[in-house]
């Protein structure tokens, strides 16, 4: 395959781009790892990271805003750093991938993305992806009938695969470990490659000494997130996340801490979404996104028989085995959110982000920012205020972010309400 590189000038260098898809929730050693590692693989020069905002995937609230995160990235090696709106940052693994590869690829100036996964190996999720991007007839019905077996839609997803490829003569990849969480998001971002036609050239690197998701700490340098989240919401030990998160990672976790800003999780967030829950009936219930298959009922029959209100108590009342914590905690945030099912449909979002929403950038990112605003395929923001087209996702963006300075700990105000409208990028010199 002919390599297609898009180039920056520095100085008499040529700069050729890597790009990162990213929470950092915090950035940690094991991110810092990944980048670095990132950078080699792809020989570039600089790193463009495309990086969720004030929620999450699993559908939680970050720890710290997104311009705290930006700049922990920024000071950890990333040079821009775009915002993947909440309508795709919020989503299960298929529309999270396609709304950030799709990112990546609408900037143009950037040549290739790297993921980590449990495996470090590119082919056989490779293969898979160009299979099944379009998703033909007989996956389709391998997937119904998965999923009529009352499991969670990953799992049925996974079986799916496994069925598809053994199917169609591919016996080598059918026993792939498609089901871990790391391959998952892996194939669906070589799947949304597949669906956009992406000149990107993808590459993988095997995530090391923590898995995703591991809630202890069993290394003294290297924690998943989970982990380190653990640490700083259950524990209260800021101090105890010092090995685990580079040096410039806890100047900025220890400021945001001191200012009152963090940390925030679902705890500053229940009395809201009881209050939206208490005030809707089941069918206003279910215009909401995520919530299917009758959720809207046993959230309302449930609400009564709570000893107490605490997020976690709520969470294990609802949890089934349908109802996974991540599908439970999407379907919670798009009450809050007032995420309704009919801005996002499939095809929807399947037509894309309309902007590109920079966060921050370093000089080197200042020079791949200029090259974006004459090569990029959707207009460059540097503000919600001076936005050059009219976007709901750009207005879901913004007041998700209204609702998440609300209820930072000791610092709400109604200035942060509007950080949207008034701040601009960090810029790290």
């Amino acid at each position: 395959m002919m390599e297609h590189i898009s180039i920056v000038k520095q100085g008499d260098a040529e700069v050729r781009t890597v790009g990162l898809i990213v929470e950092y929730n915090p950035f940690h050693n094991g991110h810092q790892y990944h980048l670095q590692e990132s950078v080699k693989i792809a020989h570039a020069d600089a790193v463009v990271a495309v990086m969720s905002g004030n929620f999450l995937q699993r559908g939680e609230p970050a720890v710290m805003d997104k311009w705290a995160r930006t700049e922990a990235a920024l000071r950890g090696g990333c040079d821009l750093v775009i915002e993947l709106p909440a309508a795709y940052a919020t989503q299960a693994a298929e529309w999270f991938a396609y709304g950030a590869v799709s990112l990546l690829e609408a900037t143009g100036v950037v040549d290739a993305f790297c993921f980590g996964t449990e495996s470090g190996e590119l082919d056989a999720l490779h293969d898979a992806a160009k299979l099944i991007a379009h998703e033909p007839p007989a996956f389709q019905a391998l997937l119904r009938e998965a999923l009529e077996g009352g499991i969670s839609y990953p799992s049925a997803y996974s079986l799916a695969i496994a069925a598809y490829l053994t199917a169609v003569g591919r016996h080598d990849a059918a026993d792939f470990p498609f089901a871990q969480p790391n391959h998952t998001l892996g194939l669906h971002y070589l799947i949304a490659l597949e669906r956009i036609k992406g000149r990107m050239l993808p590459y993988t690197i095997r995530r090391e000494k923590s898995e995703y998701g591991q809630t202890t700490v069993t290394d003294h340098a290297i924690a998943s997130a989970t982990a380190i989240r653990k640490l700083l919401l259950e524990g209260g030990d800021l101090e105890a996340s010092r090995p685990l998160v580079p040096d410039t990672t806890y100047e900025v976790l220890q400021r945001e801490w001191t200012s009152g800003r963090s940390p925030v999780s679902w705890a500053n967030f229940v009395q809201p979404l009881l209050h939206t829950v208490i005030t809707h009936t089941p069918e206003q219930l279910a215009g909401y996104r995520e919530m299917t298959e009758g959720l809207e009922y046993r959230l309302l029959q449930m609400l009564p028989k709570l000893d107490n209100t605490g997020f976690e108590t709520l969470l294990d009342a609802l949890k089934t085995k349908r109802y996974t914590r991540t599908k439970l905690q999407r379907a919670l945030l798009s009450v809050l959110l007032h995420h309704k099912k009919e801005d996002f449909t499939a095809e929807k979002l399947a037509a894309g982000v309309e902007y590109i929403r920079v966060l921050g950038f370093t000089g080197k990112g200042q020079q791949l920012l200029r090259r974006m605003k004459k090569e990029a395929k959707l207009p460059v923001l540097l503000s919600a205020a001076r936005s050059p087209v009219k976007s709901r996702y750009l207005e879901l963006d913004t007041q998700a972010s209204a609702a998440y300075m609300l209820a930072q700990p000791g610092h709400a105000s109604v200035a942060a309400m509007y950080r949207d409208f008034t701040d601009r990028p960090v810029i790290l010199e």
